[in-house]
């Protein structure tokens, strides 16, 4: 990061948070005046003086682009570096390649079906150990501990059955037992939770969800709390690779100024969704943490703003699901979440297909559960969809 940049960066890190979101350092071109971050189209940079390297010499390795919206993630997370990868998964793996042959880590059971899928299917092939426990329990965390225990991997709310792991308490008992603690940030994004500012050591998303928030790019990104595992990540993400395009970090900061717009609407929305579902009696189980029968709503109260924009919910069977997927008008049936049309999502088929069945049913994933990601269409005008497809 150039001093310009870094001294406009502390400007912003000053700023609410809807105000960073528009004014995060790099919005104005400081050599054009334009009101866009500009796309440097290139592979390589010329060296005007061999002893005096420029900042940056080859995209891999770095690229002004790409260098904005790291740091604007950096900023509207509150650590210290910020990371752009070519795929939520790409950040994910990568932050797991801070660990070795020989090491275990802690994850959320009920995790995202890639992450689940990268620990059982890759990871341990490198004999690095993974064991699954319930985060919303403190105690199943700290018993899963061993000598060669190296991170604990959160997701909270969790996907697709949201709970709501305590993320204060998961990260001072990391760090009492030198442990990394890891969080994906994906359902949340910054807008409501912020994970480093509660202890969190690296923060991740797969920002083709919310920041970017149009279903047209594909990215991940990373945050780290420190200088040090700054330094870490960018040795990984410059040995392996995994680096965002320039047109890519373009489309996702155009995305990630509407994310305050985009996420209280969508809130608002969800809501009203959750709680006409619940209503019905027809349903078997619906999982929103804004919801008063909730049993992770007082530990996400304390560590999030909001409620956020996913609602999911168990129709009864898979026969009937599949049913209601065929027969909805409005919201796209399709993998992914947090875009500004509605998508309704199967998980034992999508998201989730990669766990067995048996681990699917033991983590609360039943044939008969759909994820309802709220976009920006009016909510009655979904709701009246859902009811129509619901009533066959």
């Amino acid at each position: 990061m150039s001093e310009q940049n870094h001294n406009g960066n502390e400007q912003a890190s000053r700023l609410k948070f809807d105000t960073k979101l528009l004014h995060f350092g790099d919005e104005v071109d400081k050599a054009t005046g334009a009101s866009s971050v500009p796309i440097y189209q290139a592979s390589t940079f010329h060296h005007f003086d061999i002893h005096n390297p420029p900042q940056h010499d080859y995209s891999r390795s770095g690229n002004p682009t790409r260098q904005a919206l790291e740091d604007y993630i950096a900023l509207l997370e509150g650590g210290v570096r910020g990371f752009a990868y070519s795929s939520g998964m790409a950040a994910i793996s990568s932050v797991f390649m801070m660990f070795s042959a020989g090491d275990h880590v802690i994850v959320t059971e009920d995790v995202y079906g890639g992450t689940y899928r990268l620990l059982t299917s890759i990871l341990n092939r490198m004999n690095i150990e993974t064991t699954f426990v319930d985060m919303t329990n403190l105690g199943e965390v700290k018993a899963a501990i061993k000598p060669n225990t190296k991170a604990v991997y959160i997701e909270t709310p969790s996907n697709p059955t949201l709970k709501i792991t305590d993320i204060g308490a998961v990260a001072s008992w990391a760090q009492e037992n030198n442990l990394i603690s890891i969080l994906d940030n994906t359902f949340m994004t910054p807008y409501y939770q912020r994970p480093i500012e509660l202890g969190v050591d690296i923060v991740v998303h797969s920002a083709t969800k919310f920041l970017g928030g149009h279903s047209d790019v594909l990215a991940g990104l990373a945050v780290a709390r420190t200088d040090s595992l700054g330094r870490q990540l960018k040795q990984l993400q410059n040995g392996l690779g995994t680096v965002l395009g320039v047109q890519e970090s373009w489309l996702l900061m155009r995305g990630m100024k509407t994310l305050g717009a985009r996420m209280a609407h969508s809130e608002q929305s969800t809501a009203k969704l959750a709680a006409w579902l619940s209503g019905r009696s027809d349903i078997e189980a619906v999982f929103y943490p804004g919801l008063q029968e909730h049993p992770g709503r007082e530990v996400h109260e304390r560590q999030s703003t909001g409620y956020g924009a996913v609602v999911s919910f168990d129709v009864g069977s898979g026969e009937r699901a599949k049913a209601v997927l065929n027969r909805v008008k409005l919201p796209i049936v399709a993998v992914s979440l947090g875009a500004v049309e509605s998508i309704l999502s199967y998980p034992a088929m999508m998201s989730h297909a990669a766990m067995p069945a048996e681990v699917r049913r033991d983590r609360g994933i039943t044939d008969g559960l759909l994820r309802f990601s709220v976009g920006l269409e009016d909510i009655e005008d979904l709701i009246t969809d859902l009811d129509q497809a619901l009533r066959g």
